[in-house]
């Protein structure tokens, strides 16, 4: 029995998605985040990001939080916050998905919706987030690009779980990179277990991630991207240090075929950032050939990105389509 909704955070399902598997000859894994509370992996960070703010003492009874994120972490932080009795602030761009910001809204949190500018602008959605924080008292910035208890909570529980659910048999784990938590995290603790695991940072169009890995250099490649909350300009402090070994790239389309393919063949129903996860996956699969074990993370599900993603009207104005007939990858 789980005790609260803090003891259901983690311990999600790694799901085997057939026709990937079957496709590629190998077995392609996704753990399921979208099973957290929240609805997304970004609970793990929530957590972890408010309990050692906690324990450094930051953070007193009836605080507030405050966060600048695309969405799903701050509707982590909401659930966390309203479980242990503080107020939330969430600074968004205001590229994301509607749904997001009615979401968080319903759970409690004050949502200002801010223009999207790069992070070098100080008027960023982070920067506000942090500057504004500095003027209550008993409050604290999540900062969960840089506070590095986001990438502790998945070097704790996701890379163990990951690694006891393959029975140590993993030869590669790949994912996008927002904040890198994710990706760092795991990164280090399945390295700790045998170098053998390969290690694929999986971005999308739109970020520097991918030449940063291939090049050493974070030079922006041509975008944008209608993914949220994924990519970045820049490497963060999670994301320092992380022992990559490649780097794939997703395309917007690729990423709508396989979102819907998966949904109307298999009926799951995932995100855009799943959807890039599993084309990584599958580039991983078909460079290391059949007989070989993936791993990914099944961010979250579709129903926050109804007016985007699975709008056929929004999609026709960004050039995309959704004939799942499609190859994916």
């Amino acid at each position: 029995m789980l005790s609260g909704l803090t003891q259901a955070i983690g311990n999600t399902p790694l799901i085997r998605i057939n026709c990937l598997s079957q496709e590629t000859g190998c077995e392609i894994l996704g753990k399921a985040e979208f099973m957290n509370p929240g609805g997304s992996v970004k609970d793990r960070a929530a957590l972890w990001m408010i309990q050692d703010a906690e324990q450094s003492g930051q953070l007193q009874p009836g605080g507030t939080v405050v966060e600048g994120t695309a969405g799903n972490t701050g509707i982590g932080l909401a659930h966390v916050c309203n479980n242990r009795g503080y107020k939330t602030v969430i600074y968004m761009p205001d590229n994301q998905s509607e749904e997001k910001v009615n979401l968080l809204r319903t759970l409690g949190a004050e949502v200002r919706v801010v223009p999207t500018v790069p992070y070098k602008n100080d008027a960023n959605f982070q920067k506000q987030a942090g500057r504004y924080a500095q003027t209550l008292s008993n409050a604290v910035w999540a900062n969960q690009f840089d506070n590095t208890a986001n990438r502790e909570a998945h070097y704790a529980t996701t890379g163990p779980e990951i690694w006891t659910q393959t029975n140590g048999k993993l030869d590669a784990f790949t994912c996008a990179v927002g904040t890198g938590g994710t990706l760092a995290g795991v990164a280090r603790y399945l390295k700790e277990q045998t170098s053998n695991t390969r290690i694929v940072l999986t971005d999308p169009v739109g970020s520097a991630l991918y030449n940063w890995v291939k090049t050493g250099t974070a030079d922006m490649t041509p975008g944008p991207s209608i993914t949220e909350g994924i990519g970045n300009s820049r490497i963060t402090a999670n994301l320092q240090g992380t022992p990559i070994d490649d780097a794939v790239q997703v395309q917007d389309q690729d990423m709508v075929n396989m979102v819907y393919r998966v949904l109307r063949q298999e009926g799951w129903f995932f995100g855009s950032s799943t959807g890039i996860n599993l084309c990584g996956a599958v580039q991983v699969a078909h460079q290391l050939g059949p007989g070989h074990t993936i791993a990914t993370i099944l961010c979250d599900d579709g129903s926050k990105y109804m007016s985007r993603l699975f709008n056929a009207e929004f999609l026709a104005q960004k050039g995309l389509h959704t004939n799942a007939s499609d190859t994916p990858i």
